[in-house]
This record gives structure tokens, sequence and C-alpha cells, in this order.
């Protein structure tokens, strides 16, 4: 199955930079699929982090020989780096070991706060992964306040007239996703502050999906709060941010405590760092966060237009793709939303992970399950899916020959058309 296509990107030069893109899997050439899982790791991002650990592995912070003041001065320059990559300042942006822990510091900080009790409602959507679901269950449970859901479309967009309902004069916070990681469909960011805004309620974004894929500046978002992962942005495991604006920040109490994070201790109390070293308890993901800067600056080492172009039309390319072979039910079909290219799909009448195992047999990496969105497939009546995502190095040709594996599913195990 081939289609046209129409935007040129050296897509040669960037897969150059990826040892494990030589990899074959059953004498197949390895297609990676998976990306909205985990990112591959360009070779920058191997030899910053391996350098570091070889070069200058060492305590940061209150070290005072040369090595603990080297890592110091490269991990805050990693801050600088990571935070100018979403357009932000380095005292806004803290380090944590991934988007889960972000969100749970998060939630966790707003019940020391006392900043939700009886009555009061957090606002999520029924597309979250379950990382930006089950903390706000967690902390509605713990106050008294009330969980309320934004519902789905048919078609995967978020029912804005229904959020208009919900975010309410009770509501105290509104999370939700960038980008779905089951739909790909990049919600409308405005539309929810501005809902916030007016009832003065707190916004936190799950940028994880995002991240990878478009040109984000937190501040000008209008969001209060955002987290993302490094490992979904070509970076190392271990390692993520969370953002937030200034006040924000100062006014959220710590979650972690313990050492890296104080300036004075009794036995009987203690006194915090500002942020965002007050959010930074015990040992620091020191060779994580030089890894991720090496990341981010990778990326922005590439035309990101034509980076974003290219993407656009793999996701195309997909979706056309994957409507044009019988028997396939794609979720979030939509064409009047912008997209990222990721797309979940079902194989009438063959199980997702016999999917997954066929298409591994053919060179093919997907994702199947549930994808941490439980109940955004219970939306769609199903218990999982396939996930295919692509990413900056991913071609034409490997969109194409996963289409033609996909077209074979069917016949492969018997079911009729």
């Amino acid at each position: 199955m081939t289609l046209p296509s129409d935007v040129a990107f050296d897509t040669a030069a960037v897969r150059a930079d990826f040892p494990i893109l030589d990899t074959e899997i059953d004498g197949h050439p390895l297609v990676y699929l998976d990306s909205g899982a985990t990112s591959q790791k360009p070779r920058a991002v191997l030899d910053a982090e391996r350098e570091f650990l070889e070069r200058a592995n060492s305590a940061v912070h209150r070290g005072a020989h040369t090595l603990a003041a080297e890592a110091t001065e490269l991990f805050e320059d990693a801050r600088v780096t990571v935070a100018e990559f979403v357009g932000a300042e380095p005292e806004q942006l803290v380090w944590t070991s991934g988007a889960t822990s972000g969100l749970n510091l998060v939630a966790g900080s707003l019940g020391y706060a006392g900043r939700l009790g009886e009555g009061d409602e957090i606002v999520v959507t029924e597309a979250e992964h379950h990382a930006n679901l089950i903390p706000w269950q967690e902390l509605a449970r713990r106050t008294g306040a009330r969980l309320r859901h934004v519902p789905v479309h048919d078609d995967g967009t978020l029912d804005m007239a229904a959020a208009a309902d919900l975010v309410g004069e009770r509501t105290r916070v509104l999370a939700f996703p960038h980008v779905s990681n089951v739909l790909g469909i990049v919600n409308p960011v405005a539309d929810l502050v501005a809902l916030a805004r007016s009832v003065g309620a707190l916004t936190v974004l799950d940028a994880c999906q995002s991240a990878p894929h478009l040109t984000l500046d937190l501040p000008a978002s209008g969001v209060d709060l955002a987290v993302f992962s490094g490992h979904k942005v070509y970076g190392p495991y271990g390692i993520g941010a969370l953002w937030g604006r200034d006040e924000v920040l100062d006014a959220l109490p710590p979650f972690t405590t313990g050492g890296s994070m104080i300036t004075t201790v009794t036995l009987d109390e203690a006194e915090y760092l500002p942020a965002p070293q007050r959010f930074e308890a015990g040992t620091q993901p020191v060779s994580q966060a030089v890894g991720l800067a090496a990341a981010v600056r990778w990326l922005g080492g590439h035309d990101l237009v034509a980076a974003h172009a290219h993407e656009a039309e793999l996701e195309k390319r997909m979706r056309e793709g994957l409507r044009s072979i019988p028997g396939i039910r794609l979720l979030g079909d939509t064409d009047a939303a912008e997209r990222v290219a990721l797309q979940a799909f079902v194989v009438e009448g063959v199980h997702a992970h016999d999917v997954g195992q066929f298409l591994d047999s053919r060179g093919v990496a997907v994702r199947v399950g549930h994808h941490c969105a439980q109940p955004l497939h219970r939306r769609f009546g199903i218990t999982a899916s396939v996930r295919a995502s692509a990413a900056i190095h991913t071609t034409a040709a490997e969109v194409d020959t996963f289409l033609d594996a996909v077209s074979g599913v069917r016949g492969f195990f018997g079911v009729s058309a």
C-alpha cells in the first residue's frame, strides 16, 4: 500500500543518530511505532549521559570539590536548557522522576495546602491517562472534594459545551491532557484555560504527548502548571519536569521532604528553600537531567517547522491508510481537530494483543492494551486497542510497511470480511 508523500524531510540524516533503528526483528528491519510509550534515544543523549558519568559524576550543590562544582554547573545548566525548551525561566522548572511524580506532587501539595475541601470540585476529562486521573481521585477522597469529568464525543473531541456546564464556582482544579495518548487529538487549551480562569480555578496540563511533537510555550499557553516526561521526548528514563507559574509554585508547600530542599533544620522543625528546590528532596537525577538537556538541544537543532510538517504528513498517511483497510475501527477518527501522528484502532474479530504479536513478527513495534486509559476505552465500548505512534525519525515507507502488515491481520487469523 503506497500513498503519495507531499513533504520532503531528511529522515535519513535524523535516523543516523539512532543506533537502535538498525535492529532487525525476525529478519525484518525494525519499524518502531511505539514512541508514544517511550521514545528512542539519539547518540547525543547516550553520549551526554555517559560522558557525565565518566568525567563529572558527583553529588550536586553543597560539595566543595572540583567534581561537585562541575556536576552542579551541568545540572543547573540543564535546567536552563529544558526551561527554554518550554518557553520558561529556570526557577519555574522543578525536576521530577517523570510526569506521574509531577502530577502526584501537585495533587499532594494542594492537599497539604488545604486548598480543597468538602463541596469543592476537581474537573478532569474522560480522555485522561491514569497518571492525570488517579492522583485527583485520591485528592478528592482525602479532602471530600467531588471529582467530575468532561466527556468526549464519539469522534474523540472534548464536549466543550459539557465542560462549560461542569466548570463552575466550586471548581478548584481543571486538569487535562494537551494531547490524548490514545486519540492523538490536540485539545483546545486556550478554551479550557478561559473556562478555568472565569471561575478562578487552577489549570494543570499533561504535556507528555505534546512535548515531542509541538512547539511549547507554557507561560503563553495560560495554564498554571504543566508536566512532561523526558523519556517521551528522546531523553533518558527517570527524569521529567513540573513547570509552574512563579506565584503558583510559591504558594504550594513541599510534598516530599528530606535533604536538598531545606535551609535550616532543628530537631523540631525545618525551613525550606524557595521553588524549585523546595520540591526536589533527596538525591537529584543529575545524569538524567544532563541527558534530557542533550535531548532537547538535539531536537532543537533540527528544522522543527519541517519536522512538524513531516509528522503531520505521517499522521495523515497513517489514518487514511487505516481507514482504507476493511475491518478497522479507528478511535478518535476526526478531521476537525489538530492531531499528532498517533492512532489507536481495533481490528474487528482479532484481539489487540494478537494484532500486536502479528505485527511484531513483521518487525513492526506498536502498543497494545488500554494504554493507561481504561475509562476512555470503556467509553468506546472496548477493553483494548492497538496504538501506532510515530516520531521525527519515522519514514513514510515505515508507515506503509505498517499498513501492509495491518491489512494482513484478519486474513492471517481467518476472520472473514
